[in-house]
C-alpha cells in the first residue's frame, strides 16, 4: 500500500485519488477554525506560495474530533479558510482522523510516522498537554493523532517522511519540505 492508493473526498464530496499528486512533496495537514493552532493556516498559506510551483502541495483535512473546533460544515470551513486566511491549498471533506472512524489515510500516515512528542520550547505545549491529560486521556495513548495542526510530509515517491505536530515550528516543516524538493531528479 502506498500514499497513491487512498480516495478521498474534496469538500464538495466528489472523490480524488491522492495519486492525483504523484511526483508532488505533500504536506498532509488535519485542521479546525476554532483552534489555538488555526493561524498556523496563515504560514501554511505562506509555505503553498513559496513553494507550490516548485512541487509542493499542501492538503487541508478539517476535522472535529478535537474539542468540537471544527463545527462548520464543508462549504463554511472552505469559506472561513479563504476569508480569514486566503487559503488557496485544497481543503477536504470534514471527517474523523482517529479511532475506529478514522479515515484510512490517517490511519496510514500514522502507522508510517508514530508520534514524536510535542516541541517542549512550543508556548503551547504545557496547556495542551495538561488538557489532554484531564479531558482526552486516551489521545495520549499511542501514535494517533494527538491535536489539530498534525502534519505529515510525503516525499515525491510517496513516502511519508516526517511527521510534525502542532506544536512544531513552521520553520522545521519548511526546512523539511525544502529538503524534499531539492531531493527531486
Amino acid at each position: 500500500m502506498s500514499i497513491y492508493d487512498f480516495i478521498v473526498k474534496t469538500n464538495k464530496g466528489e472523490e480524488k485519488s491522492l495519486a492525483d499528486y504523484r511526483g508532488q512533496v505533500l504536506v498532509i495537514v488535519n485542521t479546525a477554525s476554532k483552534c489555538g493552532f488555526t493561524p498556523q493556516f496563515k504560514e501554511l498559506q505562506e509555505l503553498y506560495l513559496k513553494y507550490k510551483d516548485k512541487g509542493l502541495e499542501i492538503l487541508g483535512f478539517p476535522c472535529n474530533q478535537f474539542a468540537g473546533q471544527e463545527p462548520g460544515s464543508n462549504a463554511q470551513v472552505q469559506e472561513f479558510c479563504r476569508l480569514n486566511y486566503g487559503v488557496t491549498f485544497q481543503i477536504f471533506a470534514k471527517g474523523d482522523v482517529r479511532g475506529e472512524n478514522a479515515q484510512p489515510l490517517f490511519q496510514y500516515l500514522t502507522a508510517q510516522q508514530g508520534f514524536q512528542g510535542f516541541d517542549p520550547a512550543h508556548p503551547y505545549t504545557e496547556m495542551l498537554t495538561k488538557a489532554l491529560k484531564e479531558n482526552f486521556p486516551s489521545y495520549l495513548e499511542g501514535d494517533s493523532i494527538k491535536w489539530n495542526f498534525t502534519k505529515f510530509l510525503v516525499d515525491r515517491e510517496g513516502n511519508v517522511v516526517a511527521r510534525f505536530e502542532p506544536t512544531t515550528a513552521m520553520s522545521e516543516v519548511e526546512a523539511g519540505v525544502a529538503a524534499c524538493l531539492k531531493a527531486a531528479p
